[in-house]
């Protein structure tokens, strides 16, 4: 089978498979309760630049778009990278930042309601990996995605069209 994709398809594709990374994270935090930590919260980021990024250049001429796509691969890189960085953490092949611990995600509104909020509050450590399939912690499954952000990002860039399968 097989899928031939424009610029702005695949501009519009990068920018939806963002947005359903950011959307399983999201699941995981507020559903089924894994607090992030600092580093998760961090690899966010690039999902957030890239959603906005991937339905600009998907509206753009394709000249422009060619630009966006470039750029998306470029922030992917980057967001493999900061996976790739936390995975080594959660291994204990490099050291995470000392100040590395969730938080609970709303203020407290008072010193009573503050105290409350440390009696319950768990701190997540970086380097514990809270769930993982397949022997990788939501970390490695980034540094996939990204992987695979990057490649359909600058397969698309670097042709007018291309074609995914055979």
């Amino acid at each position: 089978m097989q899928i031939s994709l424009t610029m702005r398809q695949a501009a519009l594709a990068v920018a939806l498979g963002a947005a359903a990374t950011i959307g399983g994270a999201l699941v995981f935090e507020h559903v089924l309760g894994y607090v992030p930590c600092k580093l998760c919260l961090i690899q966010r980021n690039p999902y957030y630049i890239a959603i906005p990024l991937g339905l600009v250049a998907a509206l753009l001429p394709p000249r422009y778009a060619r630009i966006g796509l470039w750029l998306l691969a470029l922030v992917f890189i980057v967001s493999a990278g900061l996976g790739a960085y936390h995975s080594g953490v959660e291994w204990g092949f490099f050291a995470g930042p000392s100040d590395c611990g969730g938080g609970s995600g709303a203020g407290a509104g008072n010193v009573g309601d503050f105290l409350n909020q440390l009696q319950s509050t768990r701190v997540v450590s970086c380097t514990e990996a809270a769930w993982r399939f397949l022997g990788l912690s939501l970390a490695g499954w980034n540094v996939l995605i990204s992987l695979a952000l990057v490649g359909l990002a600058a397969m698309a860039a670097a042709r007018k069209g291309f074609y995914l399968g055979r």
